[in-house]
């Protein structure tokens, strides 16, 4: 039997805050690599499977899944204060970046190298989350009924374009049968 590794929550509302202030201060391409790699690797907040089923639930709910994750982890950290704290942490130093990120571009979006610079975060940003979704999927190899309900997903949205408001409640109620059932 593999032993469940150690996490340790945030002690106080400055670390949490502090915790999701340096999820955003790296999260140039995407949020959900760093957020994996503050939570789950460096700070140890959360096991691999609670953050994938965290951050399963905040990407089937309205809004940025790691924003709703921050204030669903916060909230069941420290409680209504712990969900604001650790949504400003999040988007405190993004919300300057961009305005003073977006001021310098309308002087320079013309400018060949810095066109050719987006082009390369991108890309970078594209190649974090590819890596990050290997590493969430690591325990799927395991679990051929998640396997295939991944695939139909994919299927149902990406190849027959059918909307995701209508493929989600009816891969969460396949998800929720195979639960119970102790496939998943």
């Amino acid at each position: 039997m593999q032993e469940k590794p150690q996490v340790h929550p945030p002690r106080t509302l400055f670390e949490l805050f502090t915790g999701f202030l340096a999820i955003s201060a790296r999260s140039f391409g995407g949020v959900l690599p760093w957020a994996h790699r503050t939570m789950v690797e460096e700070r140890r907040w959360l096991t691999p499977q609670d953050f994938a089923e965290t951050i399963g639930l905040c990407q089937f709910l309205p809004g940025p899944n790691i924003g709703n994750a921050s204030i669903v982890l916060g909230k069941r950290w420290f409680g209504l204060r712990g969900a604001i704290v650790a949504f400003l942490g999040l988007v405190a130093l993004p919300f300057v970046w961009v305005i003073a990120l977006g001021v310098l571009y309308l002087d320079y979006a013309t400018n060949p190298t810095v066109n050719a610079v987006v082009t390369g975060v991108g890309l970078a940003g594209a190649g974090l989350l590819v890596g990050t979704a290997i590493k969430l999927g690591r325990d799927l190899v395991r679990k051929p009924v998640a396997l295939a309900l991944l695939g139909a997903c994919f299927l149902a949205v990406g190849l027959a374009r059918q909307p995701m408001y209508l493929v989600l409640p009816v891969a969460l109620a396949i998800a929720l049968f195979a639960a119970r059932r102790g496939w998943l």
